[in-house]
């Protein structure tokens, strides 16, 4: 049996701007393209994901980035963003994942949990009392996987991707003190 490579998760720097405007793109495209029209793809990424909207965003001090790689290569990243949240995200000191995408060849290989919890730790240092998200209602894999980190829809809302409007749930996990060991996540 193969072992699978080490993944290690770093903090993005302002100097990431253009890897994230691709890495982003590119793992927005490969998981949404087949089910939406190339116009509002193309629109939607080009809003979106260019350098100097990454650059914004990463100078933007209510967000972090984050950047798995394994043997010098980008496998997957995530993006954290303190603000305010939908009416129906409970707590006092909200932080959502914004993004959190692994690259194809990487999916199911643990990615997304290492990101998962290097996003909790996050959360939890930052002092967040609730972790939120939103996730396309059609992308039931992604559900699935943020079920089995403990979070539970809460609510709604619209998307809207290029002139497509879509429906996201909102979904919510508290912050405990040990992200990685809370009671409504197994070890993974």
């Amino acid at each position: 049996m193969l072992s699978e490579p080490s993944i290690r998760i770093r903090t993005a720097t302002l100097q990431d701007n253009e890897l994230l405007a691709s890495l982003g793109a590119q793992t927005f495209r490969l998981t949404f393209a087949p089910d939406n029209t190339a116009e509002d793809m193309a629109a939607y990424l080009a809003s979106a994901f260019g350098p100097r909207q990454q650059a914004a965003e990463l100078a933007d001090s209510g967000t972090t980035f984050l950047i798995a790689e394994s043997r010098h290569e980008t496998v997957g990243y995530a993006r954290l963003r303190l603000g305010p949240a939908p009416e129906c995200i409970s707590g006092e000191h909200p932080i959502e994942i914004a993004r959190l995408y692994a690259v194809t060849p990487w999916i199911g290989r643990g990615v997304g949990a290492g990101l998962m919890r290097v996003c909790l730790e996050h959360a939890r240092e930052r002092g967040a009392d609730v972790v939120w998200l939103d996730v396309w209602e059609r992308n039931l894999r992604a559900i699935a996987f943020y079920r089995r980190w403990g979070f539970n829809q809460v609510g709604t809302q619209a998307f809207v991707l290029g002139n497509d409007t879509q429906n996201d749930l909102l979904m919510e996990r508290r912050v405990t003190s040990d992200p990685v060991l809370s009671p409504e996540v197994p070890r993974p």
